[in-house]
């Protein structure tokens, strides 16, 4: 058998990973971009994806990368913390099964665990589909072909498969009225006070978060509401005008952002579809059910996700009735995580001065004893369950 997997990020690597080493699998991976993407921002891993790592036997390798995180703190325009939260409380409510990770060093791991016999392709993407009953053929855009048993869309909330199959990108894309952005400089200072802390701008309406990384440099996450889905042909020019007027350690930063070919921007949104699946032709992660970076699992959802997609094909030779159990099976999870979402935009950046003041006292309320369950709960959302229930686990 062999897979034809679009896009080289978590979903995707993880997929190819399972389909050669645990079926066997013939599987080559494109990726439209010219090499590994370097942007990206930190991420809590926590989840059925953190299960999933665990029984690939990665997670030792995700735990070098990893970051300590003391706290996360809020700071006014002088520096000054207004409020915040131990981070152990998070890792308690989820039992310890928690790591702090930049995005690139996650698929870094998956990608340096490929097997040599997994054919990675950069700078080629799909150009064409011709689905068959019995497989599909791919046109790419070097003109080549390959015929595959199997295509899958692992390349993103803007993705090319879907488009292909599905249809236009605006039938599936929720907009939550927010712009986002990331990006890494190099400042020794700044990464000294930060420390361990994940500092964020007490703002309304739009927040900058910094974290510090090794060899000196600082980890930079940008998010403000928006009500234009249009994106800017020049995200640093609309960094510096959107953010300009914060204080702290802001104007700093904003002047040492890279050129925009160096920073990621995207619209924070959701990908919702009636099916996940046609014929031979399947999606997973960000292209079919991207929850956001508000729901705070998207990451663990894109490896649990694929680890379950090719669980399911091992159980069965119909590659069809797969993709549809596995859909059915992976739909009520990723939906529960949607709506957590949709719940939080209103806190993630505040509106008003009401609502930053409410923030603050909720979290000076999560730092009373016994609060920890309820942080557990929102982490984990009401019905996700442990990987064992829904894959067979196998190390």
């Amino acid at each position: 058998m062999k897979a034809v997997i679009c896009g080289a990020g978590i979903a995707g690597l993880t997929l190819a990973g399972r389909l050669h080493n645990i079926l066997g699998w013939e599987v080559v991976v494109l990726e439209k971009a010219p090499g590994p993407r370097s942007e990206g921002y930190m991420i809590d891993f926590f989840g059925p994806g953190y299960d999933a790592a665990e029984a690939m036997g990665v997670l030792p390798w995700l735990e070098e990368l990893s970051y300590p995180v003391s706290e996360v703190s809020y700071l006014d325009e002088n520096g000054r913390r207004r409020a915040g939260l131990k981070y152990d409380r998070f890792t308690r409510a989820v039992g310890g099964r928690l790591l702090s990770i930049m995005r690139p060093d996650l698929e870094l791991a998956l990608r340096e665990r490929l097997s040599l016999a997994v054919g990675l392709r950069f700078a080629t993407g799909p150009a064409g589909i011709d689905a068959r009953p019995d497989g599909v053929r791919v046109t790419l855009t070097d003109g080549s072909t390959i015929d595959a048993d199997l295509l899958v869309g692992a390349d993103g909330i803007h993705s090319t498969i879907r488009a292909l199959t599905f249809g236009e990108e605006r039938q599936y894309l929720r907009c939550l009225g927010f712009h986002t952005a990331a990006f890494v400089v190099d400042d020794p200072e700044v990464r000294a006070e930060l420390g361990d802390r994940f500092c964020l701008t007490d703002t309304v309406g739009r927040q900058i978060g910094l974290y510090g990384l090794r060899d000196g440099k600082v980890a930079v996450l940008a998010v403000h509401r928006t009500d234009d889905p249009g994106l800017p042909t020049d995200s640093r020019t609309a960094l510096r005008q959107e953010y300009g007027g914060l204080g702290w350690m802001v104007p700093r930063i904003l002047t040492r952002c890279p050129p925009s070919e160096h920073v990621y921007y995207d619209q924070v949104a959701q990908v919702e579809m009636p099916r996940w699946s046609r014929g031979r032709v399947a999606l997973i992660g960000d292209a079919c059910h991207a929850v956001s970076l508000l729901a705070g699992q998207g990451a663990s959802l894109g490896i649990a996700g694929a680890y379950l997609m090719a669980d399911q094909l091992a159980r069965t030779t119909s590659v069809e009735q797969a993709l549809l159990r596995y859909e059915r099976l992976w739909r009520p999870v990723v939906e529960n995580r949607q709506r957590v979402a949709r719940g939080a935009a209103r806190w993630f950046v505040p509106d008003s001065s009401l609502r930053l003041r409410a923030r603050r006292r909720a979290l000076d309320l999560a730092g009373l004893p016994g609060a920890g369950r309820l942080i557990g709960a929102h982490l984990a959302g009401k019905r996700l369950p442990p990987l064992r229930k829904l894959a067979t686990v196998t190390p």
